[in-house]
């Protein structure tokens, strides 16, 4: 007797490399490149190109490293992402819908605070550079927050790690122009024959980063807004705050109980590897010798399209193989990758080996994030999107940008073979989670 495959219950055909691909075509998914692009130029302007021009200055290892915690909002930011989420911007909202006005908001905010950014010499003192990378930091993340929602809100959750690869792209796309384009651009303002720090020239190339934002803000205006949920509205303010603070963590809670906790643990740590080991990086390249030039053609350009390479690798395998084997694959290659860094900082200035070692983990990070992405977009109930990804997103950077402010310190006493082994040690506990996470049962509404 012969079964019927089309019965229900039966196990759907998966879809085929063709019908992969063509999803990386559609208006979604494309329109995710050019907003991806906005969400990943601000985040290495305040981390690791700020590391290298703070570095170059003159600024010591051990408070670069603190430093990085001006990137902490990324870590809170689901502290007002219900606002993101539900609050209306007067007239703005009215003129573009929730997700979009909120977007251009942010946008509009990054983009002041780079140009003030601009405007400072490190040497003059620390405490206005501060301000401008926290005002930077912040707008970046309410613009996380807008976008996550709006990615997870315009397409169904099959398509959402094509859109998470994408996505990537574009951030990764970004992350060359804030990473190798602003280093080239920087290069090319210094005044030729004058030696040593250039303050003009980290000028030139700030104030073009921050007119670089104009891509998102045009997108933004022309993109179209997902489909409004309607809200109910609040009858009082205790009434708001339940609805828009409490409940979505309270639906998380009631889909995963006592699971929450291990999920949770998970987000917390998986990343914990690359962004303790990344805030270290650049100055690693500047004490080992490497110029701008170099710097920006290896890590920021070809390792960026290594990065480019493993998200589309990890997108495509994940529709295939299922999320959960390629978030297990991306941590282990991520830990792995960092103690390349460790034999790096026994070659001294090696070309040749520092292209082969930024091969490997950006690879390994693509592969990673991609994955990760998908994970994270699976866990959220779309009535509380915004809320529920900045909070998943959130604990994904507390804890590891966190630790990262104290990586001079430890460079300082041990150095950097040792500190780049300790990253990777830090990648096996992930290892475990991710095993123990793959039989947890995906509930994406009550």
């Amino acid at each position: 007797m012969h079964s019927d495959p089309t019965r229900a219950g039966a196990a759907p055909a998966k879809p085929s490399w063709s019908d992969t691909l063509k999803v990386y075509l559609e208006p979604p998914t494309l329109r995710m490149l050019l907003l991806g692009f906005s969400s990943g130029l601000p985040l290495l302007l305040v981390l690791g190109t700020l590391s290298f021009w703070l570095r170059e200055a003159g600024i010591d290892l051990a408070t670069i490293g603190h430093l990085s915690w001006v990137a902490l909002p990324y870590g809170f930011k689901w502290v007002w992402a219900p606002l993101v989420d539900r609050l209306p911007i007067p007239l703005l909202t009215r003129a573009l819908g929730r997700r979009r006005s909120w977007l251009l908001l942010a946008q509009t905010l990054v983009a002041a605070g780079l140009v003030g950014l601009s405007f400072r010499d490190p040497r003059a003192g620390l405490e206005p550079v501060v301000w401008c990378a926290l005002a930077v930091a912040f707008g970046s993340a309410t613009q996380d927050i807008a976008l996550d929602a709006y990615r997870i809100e315009s397409a169904s959750m099959e398509r959402q790690a094509a859109l998470a690869a994408t996505y990537q792209t574009g951030y990764r796309l970004a992350m060359i122009w804030a990473g190798a384009g602003v280093l080239w651009l920087a290069a090319r303002a210094e005044v030729g024959g004058a030696a040593g720090y250039q303050q003009g020239a980290w000028h030139s190339a700030y104030l073009v980063m921050a007119a670089s934002m104009a891509l998102g803000m045009v997108t933004v205006l022309f993109a179209p807004e997902p489909l409004p949920r309607v809200l109910r509205p609040a009858k009082s303010a205790g009434e708001w705050l339940r609805t828009a603070l409490i409940e979505p963590f309270a639906d998380f809670l009631r889909r995963y109980r006592w699971q929450a906790a291990l999920i949770l643990a998970l987000i917390a740590i998986y990343r914990i590897s690359d962004v303790v080991m990344g805030i270290m990086a650049n100055p690693f390249y500047v004490d080992m010798g490497y110029t701008k030039d170099e710097v920006a053609a290896v890590t920021k350009i070809f390792g960026v399209i290594m990065t480019l390479a493993g998200a589309f690798v990890g997108g495509s395998i994940s529709v295939r193989w299922g999320v959960m084997r390629v978030l297990m694959l991306g941590a282990i290659l991520s830990a792995a990758s960092n103690l390349l860094f460790a034999w790096l900082a026994s070659q001294g200035h090696d070309l040749r080996a520092l292209i082969a070692v930024i091969s490997a983990d950006n690879l390994s990070s693509g592969i990673a994030s991609a994955a990760f992405i998908a994970y994270l977009s699976s866990l959220t109930n779309v009535n509380y999107s915004a809320t529920q990804y900045a909070l998943f997103s959130s604990m994904m950077l507390l804890l590891p940008k966190f630790l990262a402010g104290f990586s001079g310190n430890y460079v300082d006493a041990f150095g950097y073979p040792q500190f780049f082994t300790m990253t990777a040690l830090l990648g096996l506990p992930v290892l475990l989670l991710v095993w123990l996470a793959s039989r947890v049962k995906m509930v994406n509404s009550p």
